[in-house]
């Protein structure tokens, strides 16, 4: 049966309808980080649902000051988790920013690079050759502190990208789920993709892995919807190709959109499936206090905050301590980092302040956007905590590759 294509973008009289679920409690006011960051209304998700009504009917004109209110959002989505109405924040934000457009302070150039896989691996090994992590901090003051260029050279890994992941088949045995690469994680979370199939298959799973290009989260939330429905086209195709009944992505930043590009089909973080098995994983040792952070979209869209939790603590000797939760968010959020990178900055500075009272030894994160930003963090303040994937520190300890035959 062919699939359904992903929701097709709302009329602006469906924005005003989705608005119009809002009761106006203020109950989204103590979890959202830019309203603690701002304590301004019109950084709040009340005040973005109010102008995104305004904009709808007519009633406001799509000034830089009103656009710049809802260019702000992170997306975290901690309001819609906690809304008694149900608002559907996520649809109305996307909506609204469709009608809208891409904001002209939009980095195209940087962001069309960052969709290229092969491109960046190949700038990130000729970056290698030529030292650029060694220097990369030094060319980043020559910029200006607003620039997206900036941000992204801050961002830079000082590791070289890991091999593109693949997968050592040695039955005949179609496979049931599907790992989707990305773009951007791809190349700098290849390690943490392998370390996936890893644990997968040790715990008795098959899993094939799709070509590696972007899902179209970006445009789909920068209002560049003809850019994004291109990729959800591209998603469905390779899919189907797949053969596959279910979708895996290690990146949490990645599920909203790959769900809503494939309806219907189940899209996972590889750690709810590996929670299910997690009697059939052994670990090592492993003496080391770890600050876990839990990005937005893994507690609000994967919600498999307890799931990770409980393989970590599988892990004997392993201290796992989480950040504290909502209003927090280190401010990656995408392409949010380049866009704002000095509120970004704000917001991962404080986010690193609390992983600090953890006195930690390393500090793990599951979207490589966030992980990225952090490191950044990390560096400019001189901190001595590696960071890593949580999957990639389980395959590390993992002892036990037994495949699991009854549940194959």
């Amino acid at each position: 049966m062919p699939l359904e294509k992903s929701p097709q973008l709302a009329p602006v009289g469906r924005i005003a309808e989705l608005a119009d679920q809002c009761v106006q409690c203020g109950l989204c006011l103590p979890v959202c980080p830019t309203y603690a960051l701002d304590r301004n209304e019109a950084e709040s998700p009340r005040g973005r649902i109010a102008i995104a009504s305004a904009l709808a009917r007519g009633l406001a004109d799509p000034t830089a000051g009103l656009r710049e209110h809802l260019d702000h959002c992170l997306g975290c989505l901690n309001c819609e988790k906690v809304c008694p109405a149900n608002v559907q924040y996520s649809e109305l934000l996307i909506e609204t920013r469709a009608l809208l457009g891409p904001a002209p302070r939009r980095p195209r150039l940087l962001l069309g690079l960052l969709k290229q896989p092969a491109l960046m691996r190949a700038l990130r090994r000729l970056g290698g050759w030529l030292a650029l992590p060694r220097w990369k901090n030094g060319l980043a003051r020559c910029l200006p502190a607003n620039s997206p260029w900036r941000a992204a050279l801050l961002s830079l890994p000082d590791k070289s990208p890991a091999a593109s992941v693949r997968v050592d088949r040695n039955d005949r045995e179609q496979p049931r789920l599907a790992l989707f690469p990305g773009c951007v994680a791809s190349v700098d979370d290849a390690e943490a993709q392998q370390a996936a199939i890893t644990l997968l298959q040790a715990a008795g799973f098959h899993v094939s892995v799709l070509p590696a290009f972007c899902c179209g989260a970006m445009d789909l939330h920068g209002g560049a919807t003809a850019a994004a429905e291109q990729a959800a086209q591209r998603v469905r195709l390779a899919w189907e190709a797949s053969g596959a009944s279910q979708l895996l992505s290690v990146t949490p930043g990645c599920l909203g959109t790959l769900r809503r590009a494939l309806p219907g089909i189940s899209v996972l973080d590889p750690v709810e499936l590996l929670a299910t098995r997690a009697e059939s994983l052994h670990f090592r040792p492993l003496a080391q206090r770890v600050a876990l952070h839990l990005p937005c979209t893994q507690i609000n869209v994967a919600r498999t905050d307890a799931a990770l939790l409980q393989l970590l603590r599988r892990v004997p000797g392993l201290e796992v301590l989480s950040l504290p939760r909502p209003p927090y968010c280190c401010g990656a959020a995408g392409s949010h980092l380049l866009e704002f990178p000095a509120r970004a900055a704000q917001l991962r500075d404080a986010t690193l302040q609390r992983a600090a009272t953890l006195e930690p030894q390393r500090l793990l994160s599951s979207n490589i956007g966030c992980r990225l930003h952090l490191a950044a963090g990390i560096d400019q303040q001189d901190l001595s905590w590696p960071t890593q994937h949580p999957l990639t520190l389980l395959a590390q300890q993992l002892i036990s590759t037994r495949l699991n035959q009854e549940h194959s």
